[in-house]
C-alpha cells in the first residue's frame, strides 16, 4: 500500500488530504477550549458545581476548573470574579471574610439550583467523576496530534503501519460498547 491509499480510509476527501480532514474534525470536537473562551454560562455551572463541595475562593475555583479539565481550560480572573458577584446578587452564594479572602459558600437557594443543573461540567461526586468528563477527549486529541505527526513526517511504511494500529484501535473500542 502506499501512503495515498491507505490514508484514504480517513475522512471524506482523498489520501492525505482525507486524513488531514478526519484529524481537524476530531481535534475540533474533542478541544474547543484549547485557545477559546468557554461558552456562555459554563463558568457559572463550574462555580456552582465546586461551591456544591465545599466553600472556595476565587483562585480555588480557578486552580480546580484548571486542575478537574487536565489543564486544558483555566477560566481568567476576569470571568470568575465577576460571576460570583453576580451569583451573590442573585442570592445563590454568600462571601465571608476569613484569613483576608473572601470564601464562598453556595446558600439553600444556590444548592437547589445547583443541585438542578445537570449542565454541570464538573459532577457533584467530585475528581473522580470529572475524569469521565476530560480523560477521553484529552486521550482523542493526543492520538489525533500523534497520528497528525506521523502523517506529516512519516515514511510510506511508518503511515501504512499507524493505519494499521488505528483501524484495530477502532474495532476495540467498539467492542467495549459490545460487551455486556
Amino acid at each position: 500500500m502506499n501512503k495515498t491509499s491507505s490514508a484514504g480510509t480517513f475522512g471524506t476527501g482523498t489520501g492525505l488530504d482525507g486524513m488531514w480532514q478526519a484529524m481537524e474534525q476530531l481535534r475540533s470536537t474533542f478541544d474547543r477550549r484549547e485557545g477559546t473562551r468557554a461558552p456562555r454560562g459554563e463558568v457559572r455551572a463550574a462555580i456552582l458545581a465546586l461551591l456544591a463541595e465545599r466553600p472556595m475562593h476565587g483562585y480555588q475555583i480557578i486552580r480546580e476548573i484548571e486542575d478537574r479539565s487536565g489543564g486544558d481550560w483555566k477560566p481568567s480572573a476576569g470571568s470568575v470574579y465577576p460571576t460570583l458577584q453576580l451569583l451573590i446578587d442573585e442570592g445563590l452564594v454568600t462571601a465571608e471574610e476569613t484569613d483576608g479572602r473572601k470564601v464562598h459558600s453556595l446558600t439553600e437557594a444556590g444548592r437547589a439550583v445547583a443541585g438542578a443543573d445537570d449542565s454541570m461540567p464538573f459532577g457533584a461526586a467530585g475528581p473522580s467523576s470529572s475524569d469521565r468528563y476530560t480523560a477521553l477527549p484529552k486521550a482523542g486529541v493526543d492520538l489525533a496530534r500523534a497520528t497528525a505527526q506521523v502523517g506529516r513526517s512519516g515514511s510510506p511504511e511508518q503511515v501504512d503501519e499507524a493505519v494499521a494500529v488505528l483501524d484495530d484501535a477502532r474495532r476495540r473500542i467498539y467492542s467495549i460498547l459490545a460487551r455486556d
